[in-house]
């Protein structure tokens, strides 16, 4: 597996949770790190974390659940460091435990809006640099969740992650960009809740294998970070 030293990485919803995780075992292994938030102040505690790695951080904010929020974050990108070589698209929301016949547009919308426009418009924005580069990594964060249709506009949109990341990858095949998505497992998260079923820090160091793929490698595939969890 490749290692990250001097490469770029963007992690929405890196404040807190899965995402924090996933920004700590990134700096762990050399890379660079821009933390996201929906506030500057919110990516405070993950920067302190992250001090003690040896590497460059930066933080830029946009909630992704307003219109042009996918927007600002691709512009705090730009004027912090360029292009970046790595995109974890880890920002969701779940919505409310609702039955499924009194669930209206305006849920599934502002669930869509999070979960996958703005994960599409920050692919958007920064893959077609990677393939001019000749080198990218985008991982996609889906979910196992299933038969909860309480819940289901969040599984569908997950489902809709997998089909376009697929679909992605089969754009960018050849170019060396490849396109995963994860399922970071049940975790003990403000989304996962404390009955979920590991503690968030067996997400590592499962997360990470997409971003530490050699070149050319599988592109389009589901990963399961528990699959790896004993590995830590």
């Amino acid at each position: 597996m490749q290692m990250l030293g001097g490469k770029w990485a963007l992690v929405t919803g890196s404040s807190r949770g899965i995402g924090q995780q996933i920004a700590l075992g990134l700096a762990q292994r050399g890379c660079n790190v821009i933390v996201h938030g929906r506030e500057l102040d919110h990516t405070r505690p993950t920067l302190d974390l992250l001090a003690g790695c040896p590497v460059q951080t930066r933080a830029v904010a946009g909630d992704l659940a307003a219109p042009d929020g996918a927007a600002a974050v691709v512009a705090g990108v730009r004027e912090a460091v360029g292009d970046i070589d790595i995109l974890y698209n880890n920002a969701a929301i779940q919505g409310a435990w609702t039955p499924l016949w009194e669930t209206g547009a305006e849920a599934w919308q502002a669930i869509f809006q999070v979960n996958l426009f703005a994960l599409i418009e920050l692919c958007t924005a920064f893959a077609p640099a990677m393939k001019r580069r000749g080198y990218g990594r985008i991982v996609n964060l889906t979910s196992g969740i299933q038969d909860v249709p309480q819940l289901a506009p969040y599984s569908v949109s997950k489902a809709a992650v997998d089909k376009y990341s697929r679909d992605l990858a089969a754009e960018l095949r050849g170019s060396n960009v490849l396109v995963n998505y994860l399922d970071p497992g049940w975790l003990r998260t403000d989304l996962g809740g404390p009955q979920a079923e590991w503690p968030v820090e067996t997400v590592l160091p499962g997360a990470l294998v997409p971003a530490l793929l050699e070149d050319n490698g599988p592109s389009g595939r589901l990963y399961a970070a528990q699959d790896y969890k004993y590995l830590a």
